[in-house]
């Protein structure tokens, strides 16, 4: 599963807090619909914080009911929300109730005093302590449901056993009523009917919780066609969300397939051009980086793959920088491409192809010669395997002889430094296998004019 950083300001991606990606998948239709937030416990013990802390923060910046069922891991904000929506809302909840102010670590411990009402942050990576904003309706919810006590785990039969000592009664249809005549709405069947009701009563479209006690907002149902029509897209956009939601759920050749497809799409509609960052991502999300390499080289690749390595090295780096697993599937697919497709014309060109990967940095160079060692049948056969290893031959003895050259110009290099410590006086001299010096190293000793003015500034103490 993808993760990210859970501050989303730091780009750093050695940054060591990180939480899963949100995943959000939409369920129902019509007045039904809704939007489950599938690892919503994973995001959450990521941040330290209730799964029901962030879901009632969705429900409070979406004017949405919310519902928490902690037996069956299931949180749902009802309506119909794309999951990148929900994960900037998620960002501005970790800004203002996760992250410490101080040194913006999100190693905070909320605590809640009930007679000050007040929420306190105190960071354990600093030490830093400050009370929260309690401006927002989050606030409210936090206070009531104290970190060490989550709602979605707390069980009907504790409610009912709070209520009985408080002099509950039985209602209609077996509904708790408490002293004042009011039902229990922490009863999970109670909640039910109150959302129904509230659902007739808005005209087919559930009311937040928050719309039965503040009369100043005005919750009704917008039908102008603005209205419609932007429901409708969010309709839309939602069905994207739950079938980008099950691809993940698909086998890896199927996943292939979905960025096979995406990418070619791409080249059809002539809009891959500048669209790097998106095809990384795509690859990302169905988590085929690696493999997505021979793709690319089938797509983008034909018998002028010399000039299109240049043309593309852009998008080739995003896969292939740092990362010797998506370089060697990048060979693989070359592989293919020169032996399976291209083979008269390209195999003369085998040694230029795989210098110019090499010169475009695109394929490191430990990478190639690991290749070298093994003529393997992973991608063609072996008898073509061994015929473009063949022909490639003539550059990997270049690249082998570079490396030990290199290496043995570093070897025959010394550094002797001159006893007077003068500027200039410092010398680079090579152990030379004559017989005059006996094999003995050479000693660099200090030009003569440094001794001659060593002696011209030398004082008689007598003669003073």
């Amino acid at each position: 599963m993808a993760s990210v950083n859970i501050n989303s300001e730091v780009t750093d991606q050695f940054y060591r807090y990180k939480m899963p990606k949100l995943i959000a998948k939409v369920e129902g239709k019509g007045n039904g619909i809704k939007t489950v937030i599938v690892n919503m416990s994973d995001v959450a013990k990521a941040l330290q914080r209730p799964p029901t802390y962030p879901t009632k923060y969705f429900g409070c910046e979406l004017g949405a009911q919310t519902q928490f069922d902690a037996k069956n891991d299931r949180y749902i904000v009802n309506g119909s929300h794309d999951a990148n929506k929900l994960q900037g809302l998620l960002d501005a909840f970790i800004k203002r109730f996760v992250l410490c102010a101080e040194c913006c670590n999100p190693e905070t411990i909320l605590s809640v005093s009930q007679k000050a009402q007040s929420i306190k942050a105190r960071c354990i990576a600093c030490g830093h302590s400050a009370n929260l904003d309690m401006r927002h309706k989050l606030t409210t919810f936090i206070l009531k449901n104290p970190p060490d006590v989550d709602p979605a785990t707390t069980t009907p039969s504790k409610v009912q056993s709070k209520k009985d000592k408080k002099g509950g009664k039985k209602g209609k249809k077996g509904e708790e009523v408490n002293g004042d005549g009011e039902h229990d709405r922490t009863s999970p069947e109670v909640n039910s009917q109150e959302q129904m009701a509230a659902q007739r009563a808005s005209g087919g479209e559930i009311m937040a919780p928050e719309a039965v006690y503040d009369s100043d907002d005005d919750w009704g149902e917008d039908v102008s066609d603005e209205a419609v029509k932007k429901r409708m897209q969010e309709l839309t956009e939602a069905a994207k969300t739950m079938a980008m939601s099950e691809d993940l759920e698909k086998t890896a050749n199927e996943r292939m397939d979905l960025f096979y497809t995406y990418v070619k799409n791409k080249i059809n509609n002539k809009s891959l051009s500048g669209a790097d960052q998106e095809v990384l991502m795509e690859a990302e999300r169905l988590e085929v980086k690696d493999k997505a390499a021979l793709v690319l080289v089938e797509l983008l690749m034909d018998e002028k793959i010399l000039a299109q390595i240049k043309q593309h090295r852009k998008l080739l780096l995003r896969f292939c920088h740092n990362n010797q697993k998506a370089q060697k599937y990048l060979l693989g697919g070359v592989e293919q491409l020169v032996g399976n497709v291209y083979h008269d014309t390209l195999i003369p060109r085998v040694p230029h192809i795989f210098k110019e990967l090499y010169d475009t940095d695109i394929v490191e160079e430990e990478v190639i010669l690991e290749w070298a060692k093994k003529v393997s049948k992973k991608y063609v056969s072996k008898a073509i395997s061994q015929e473009i290893h063949d022909k490639a031959a003539p550059f990997i003895k270049w690249l082998q002889e570079a490396e030990e050259e290199e290496s043995s110009d570093d070897d025959e290099v010394e550094v002797a430094f001159s006893p007077t410590g003068k500027p200039g006086a410092q010398t680079v001299e090579k152990k030379s296998p004559s017989p005059s010096n006996n094999n003995k190293p050479v000693v660099a000793s200090a030009p003569a004019n440094d001794k001659e003015e060593d002696d011209e500034e030398e004082i008689d103490i007598d003669a003073i």
